[in-house]
């Protein structure tokens, strides 16, 4: 089958690599048809991820069809059309009892990572009982791959984590794909401000088009001036930090209210300084997350009922054999205006 294989920092290449095979019981093997590339792929070439090793495919997102289950796997078979999610969990570990899939005993974030993942035209799912989402006839595909990991990311890393309620304002720093899932997402709540910061006008207009009360530039202005206009002087109750760079980080502790979170979102490949010479006695709340997936279901259901936009992250698509240039094209997001791309795989 072809794959894209990580090859070390900065090396990937198409590749003819053998079918997957079921190692356990509970395996399943799935037909690719839909997967995508998530910010994390990136970090992955950048070499900030050495549980990633070379030899490994890439991948942690899509959407296929059971081809093969594991003789202990009884609620799948051949030919269902599923949901792969991005972290992989047993259901039985005492970090599973506790909702924490992403520290699952013998699962979490594997795929694409420790090992091979959806970047290819076939992948095993370990625990597929667990890690598998049937989805429902009539389904949009496409937009059900933004369910794999950034919808439930935003969702359950920012506006879960960071306490988002009614009448309350939000921060979020980065306008790429995990920020406008959490924009999308937060409205759920229904907050009085979202306001956006980026420094990226296109992303910046495709934040006021999701939902944005307010968008600030902070390539032309000042971001903590501008929040404190919009806020009488306080701060945003709550702030997602959703790039994952120590700038931003070290932006949310500036914009961030007494009493309030700052919801850490973005993949961190280097110390982050926190200020608490400044912090120490504002009563606030610092975050940390991997995304559990433990609101798959319910955002499936609100994405099948056409209440939430999953498919306007969707700005490019490619084939498998066109993998690189779909790499090329996300990694160059200030030229090409990506948000999410569809690689189409069958």
């Amino acid at each position: 089958m072809k794959a894209l294989v990580y090859h070390g920092a900065g090396q990937t290449s198409l590749d003819e690599r053998p079918m997957p095979q079921l190692a356990s019981p509970t395996d399943a093997i799935v037909k690719v048809t839909r997967t995508t590339i998530c910010g994390t792929d990136l970090h992955i070439l950048k070499g900030d991820v050495p549980t990633c090793e070379p030899g490994r495919i890439l991948g942690h997102e899509g959407v296929g069809i059971v081809y093969q289950v594991g003789a202990a796997v009884s609620t799948l078979k051949a030919g269902d059309p599923v949901l792969i999610s991005c972290i992989s969990s047993c259901g039985k570990c005492d970090y599973c009892r506790r909702g924490m899939y992403s520290h699952c005993a013998t699962g979490g974030w594997i795929l694409g990572n420790r090992v091979d993942g959806t970047q290819a035209e076939y992948v095993r799912i370990p625990h597929a009982e667990t890690s598998l989402y049937r989805i429902p006839p009539g389904a949009d595909k496409d937009a059900l791959v933004m369910l794999s990991d950034i919808l439930p990311t935003g969702f359950e890393c920012g506006v879960l984590n960071g306490k988002v309620e009614p009448g309350s304002t939000v921060a979020i720093v980065g306008a790429g794909p995990i920020g406008l899932a959490s924009l999308l997402t937060a409205q759920f709540y229904s907050p009085a401000q979202i306001v956006m910061i980026d420094r990226d006008p296109y992303r910046l207009e495709v934040a006021s088009r999701f939902g944005a009360t307010a968008c600030v530039d902070s390539g032309v202005d000042d971001p903590v001036a501008k929040l404190m206009k919009l806020t009488a002087g306080t701060g945003a109750d709550c702030v997602i930090e959703a790039v994952g760079v120590p700038e931003t980080f070290e932006l949310c502790q500036a914009l961030v209210a007494p009493g309030g979170v700052i919801a850490n979102v973005g993949v961190h490949g280097v110390k982050a300084d926190l200020h608490l010479e400044s912090l120490w006695d504002r009563n606030i709340s610092i975050t940390t997350r991997l995304v559990d997936t433990v609101s798959t279901p319910m955002l499936l259901k609100t994405v099948h009922a056409g209440r939430l936009s999953a498919a306007s992250l969707i700005t490019h698509r490619f084939k498998l054999d066109d993998v690189l240039k779909a790499y090329e094209t996300f990694g160059d997001a200030a030229r090409s205006h990506a948000l999410k791309v569809i690689i189409e795989v069958a």
